[in-house]
């Protein structure tokens, strides 16, 4: 069933260089916001101490903050909202010797006279461990943009992979500039939305890619960015009722998920929505500029076919005993 019927080609690759050029702005927009403000790393990243308090009533803040001035430990401690009034959030930096004690009792004995509260959650990242965790988050996507600039190479061709992979770091970057923007706390969440929006991206414009495969090899005669309007067309359905369900599904997540999930939540929202931009202005306006090649295409397919029955042709002969 198609909810979004197309009777006729759109011509995408006609506002491809406007398309270029707001792709570049974006990108280069990410980059000096990220020079300017830096990201928020937060403990999982930077090492620290989380204590996550729930109170029956409204949370004192002020008298909190009084209150933790007297112990040492919560020195240079924030305090913020977690999600609604009553639950706040003390974010501290850790030393060594911070994590010999239980935090959690710390925590109780100071606030004491503050009103009734409960301790929910206490989170300890040393900074060597939080370094290590940033490295290996780097590195994981790193290592993953690799790994699908070898699958599509080898699945289509060289330029389909390069273009491919410079979607993907267009959409890792905007994001990032977008979580840098709104000075969003960068944690493990954050990271396993950045490898999300990776598999999301990728999974469009393979979709595309397929299917402007099969467009030049029964078009011909066609110019091909004629088969990538034609092919971009007739995913388009399927792209808008994806890319529509799952937007729904995050922004759900986004308003009524909690604070607790409200990083990756925005994130992702960034990210499929640039990822879906950037299957249609991006990665396939990258395979004209790239130089695609329709007709040495098509020699190449000859080739591969000729080598194909020439080893089907031996194999029959060594099977049937003639050489």
């Amino acid at each position: 069933m198609e909810f979004f019927r197309y009777t006729k080609t759109l011509g995408f690759m006609g506002k491809s260089k406007l398309a270029m050029f707001f792709s570049i702005a974006l990108v280069l927009s990410s980059f000096a916001i990220l020079a300017v403000k830096g990201l928020n790393y937060g403990v999982d990243f930077a090492g620290g101490t989380i204590v996550q308090v729930k109170y029956t009533a409204t949370a004192p803040i002020d008298a909190m903050r009084e209150k933790l001035k007297s112990n040492e430990i919560f020195e240079g401690a924030s305090i913020t909202e977690f999600g609604s009034s009553d639950e706040v959030v003390i974010r501290m930096r850790t030393t060594t010797g911070d994590v010999v004690v239980d935090v959690g009792d710390v925590t109780r004995e100071t606030l004491k006279g503050t009103g009734d509260f409960e301790v929910r959650r206490v989170d300890i990242v040393g900074p060597k461990v939080g370094s290590e965790l940033k490295e290996k988050g780097i590195m994981s996507l790193v290592l993953a943009i690799a790994g699908i600039l070898v699958y599509v190479a080898f699945r289509f061709e060289w330029r389909f992979a390069l273009a491919s992979v410079l979607a993907l770091v267009h959409d890792i970057s905007i994001a990032i500039g977008a979580i840098a923007l709104v000075g969003l706390e960068v944690n493990l969440d954050v990271l396993a939305a950045l490898l999300t929006i990776l598999g999301y991206s990728l999974n469009d414009t393979i979709i595309v890619f397929d299917r402007i495969r099969e467009g030049t090899v029964k078009g011909r005669d066609e110019e091909f960015a004629e088969v990538i309007d034609d092919s971009i067309t007739n995913t388009l359905s399927r792209t808008t009722l994806t890319s529509l369900t799952t937007l729904f599904v995050v922004f759900t997540l986004f308003v009524w998920g909690g604070e607790i999930i409200h990083a990756f939540a925005f994130t992702l929202l960034v990210g499929i929505t640039i990822g879906t931009y950037s299957s249609i202005f991006v990665a396939s306006p990258m395979l004209l500029l790239l130089g695609f090649d329709v007709k040495q295409y098509h020699i190449n397919l000859a080739e591969k076919a000729r080598r194909e029955t020439e080893k089907d042709k031996m194999r029959a002969q060594f099977e049937s005993g003639v050489m």
